[in-house]
């Protein structure tokens, strides 16, 4: 049996609004009198048929219809205009993370002629052979400079990227940072008058500057006096630098007499 709470939640789930239960029902509310009168038939009252000529008579407005909610679209003609639907705006700040910054490529070799240091770009990124183009070249600089041509070989070639792989920083001030550091051990050993910096690598990540410092005196911190030489390639490929080489080296050859004297 259903209390009568349950009994009208069923009737309201089925759309039931006025309903007469054939025997009494246990549990139930009494039933309203009004609901018991019976209406009494409405009579049918004859249409007469419509003379000819005249339009037959509309039917009766339909029962009222529940309302439907319509969702706004874009029209065909404002999308053939052009015209696009206006969207809602994301007022949310998107952060844009800075595009990782490759690590250079390069190959230096250190060696040592007298009082002076020499770190030298590598054309090819091997070490030097006695009878490349490049490394006969650097003794004839040597020479000129007074300064013995057979150059010692200081440690193993500096290459870098350190590692093909990882997530280790390799970029350019990772660059600096490892060459400098490299420099400043190998001077702590053993005195320096003048260090060499030959090619664009080694001025750039040993003496933080770029090619519009070939052929001047540099003052790195922690490094002291440095002068920026274009690379053996590059002097080969454009002989008439060789010329401005010279010049800067007549200037800078005191410094490294004297401390032989």
């Amino acid at each position: 049996m259903l209390i009568e709470s349950r009994r009208r939640a069923y009737l309201n789930a089925m759309q039931v609004v006025n309903w007469l239960p054939r025997t009494e029902l246990p549990f139930a509310a009494p039933s309203r009198p009004e609901l018991l009168e019976m209406p009494e038939p409405e009579l049918e009252v004859p249409v007469a048929p419509a003379p000819l000529g005249e339009a037959p008579a509309q039917p009766a407005a339909r029962q009222a219809e529940r309302p439907k909610i319509e969702v706004p679209r874009p029209s065909l003609a404002s999308t053939r205009n052009g015209a696009k639907p206006v969207e809602e705006v994301d007022d949310t700040p998107v952060v844009v993370k800075p595009a990782p910054v490759p690590p250079p490529r390069f190959a230096l070799q250190l060696l040592r002629a007298g009082r002076c240091l020499l770190l030298v770009e590598l054309p090819t990124g091997e070490a030097f052979q006695s009878r490349d183009p490049a490394y006969l070249l650097l003794k004839d600089m040597l020479r000129a400079a007074g300064l013995p041509d057979a150059p010692q070989i200081v440690g193993e070639p500096v290459r870098w990227p350190w590692l093909n792989r990882g997530t280790l920083d390799q970029g350019p001030e990772a660059a600096r940072d490892f060459v400098q550091g490299f420099l400043s051990v190998q001077m702590e050993a053993a005195p320096c008058a003048c260090l060499w910096l030959i090619g664009l690598p080694a001025v750039k990540f040993a003496g933080e500057a770029d090619a519009e410092a070939f052929n001047s005196e540099l003052q790195i911190e922690g490094l002291g006096l440095a002068w920026a030489i274009p690379g053996l390639e590059l002097l080969m490929e454009e002989p008439q630098r060789k010329a401005a080489v010279w010049q800067a080296m007549r200037r800078l050859m005191a410094r490294w007499k004297q401390s032989d004297e």
